[in-house]
């Protein structure tokens, strides 16, 4: 597995877990508080796609995840 689709797996990941912690009418609802991290999580890729920057890529890598070929994301 590449290190740009599990970034992917882990943003989407935690916009949902987050989003079903904060929102009222959610079962698993805590806190509203939860959608902060949301929007967090939205500006680190909208900044990422800007700057190139992304600090989970620096961990997946020394973790020994593969760095993609630069392919499509949808083929």
């Amino acid at each position: 597995m590449t290190i740009e689709r599990v970034i992917r797996i882990m943003a989407g990941s935690f916009i949902l877990l987050s989003l079903a912690l904060g929102v009222d009418e959610s079962p698993l609802f805590v806190s509203r508080w939860f959608l902060a991290f949301t929007a967090f999580v939205g500006f680190n890729l909208l900044q990422s796609g800007f700057t190139g920057f992304c600090p989970p890529e620096k961990l997946l890598r020394r973790m020994g995840f593969r760095k993609g070929d630069g392919g499509a994301c949808c083929e």
